[in-house]
């Protein structure tokens, strides 16, 4: 379990070792990554400077409280509410970046398979294709924010408890949406990738929490884009390989295992 993790860990690192191979197609990555970046930011720049304001507003039952009581809670209700907002950013700068980079992000996604050999005949899906999986991807994101603040409402915990959540749920959406244009391009059903998931949670999860700790870092998600694209191509072959692999294994004699 943990080797699969960090398996996925390493996915994301490869998929960083393409700037050596390609240098030139990934900088053009950095394209629509800046200005998805930059529209997020006109956002949550404001957002960030609003914090105290907000949870002043949402919890006037703690005017009367004493010290530092009251100023710990508001801290919380403040680190809860930019947690949730940083989960729903994260989904809407990834749909942004690849409806706007979807020319560029193919050419990676090419180039990488094609450096692995064997790459499919046909591209991965398409700009309205993009679009659509971008609103999809947007919509979860909005759950998933919904659930880190009823999460970040658990006293003591919930802070804490909400920020590891958002970053465990928004990476599994990174990683299951970066991951699609490799299976759209194989005509892969929703029942063959939920096989493949079913059979790389580990693995799915290790690649998608890197991928969304580094977009938690300032001008993270810009850099990391390119390389994220490449690197999941990498998890969506490793995921097809090993379902290939454990189709072909021969049972044990006698049904021992």
């Amino acid at each position: 379990m943990i080797g699969e993790f960090f398996a996925g860990v390493r996915m994301l690192l490869r998929g960083f070792g393409t700037w050596r191979q390609r240098p030139g197609l990934m900088a053009l990555g950095l394209v629509p990554a800046v200005i998805a970046g930059l529209l997020l930011a006109a956002a949550l720049v404001p957002l960030a400077l609003s914090l105290g304001v907000i949870s002043d507003t949402v919890t006037p039952f703690a005017d009367r409280w004493l010290e530092p009581w009251r100023s710990l809670l508001r801290g919380a209700v403040g680190l809860v509410v930019f947690v949730a907002a940083l989960a729903l950013a994260s989904a809407v700068f990834s749909a942004l970046a690849l409806a706007i980079g979807d020319p560029f992000y193919q050419r990676i996604w090419r180039a990488v398979e094609t450096d692995l050999g064997d790459p499919p005949a046909t591209d991965g899906g398409g700009f309205w294709s993009a679009v659509g999986e971008g609103i999809r991807l947007v919509l979860l994101g909005l759950l998933v924010a919904v659930v880190v603040l009823l999460v970040g409402l658990v006293p003591l915990v919930g802070g804490v408890l909400g920020a590891v959540i958002g970053v465990t749920l928004s990476g599994r959406l990174l990683a299951r949406e970066l991951t699609g244009r490799a299976f759209d391009a194989r005509d892969l059903t929703p029942l063959d990738r939920a096989a493949l998931f079913s059979g790389s949670r580990a693995r799915v999860l290790g690649f998608g929490v890197a991928t969304q700790l580094c977009f938690l870092v300032p001008g993270g998600a810009v850099a990391v884009m390119p390389a994220a694209v490449a690197g999941s191509t990498m998890l969506a072959r490793s995921m097809m390989q090993r379902q290939r692999a454990t189709a072909t294994t021969p049972p044990p004699p006698d049904g021992r295992v």
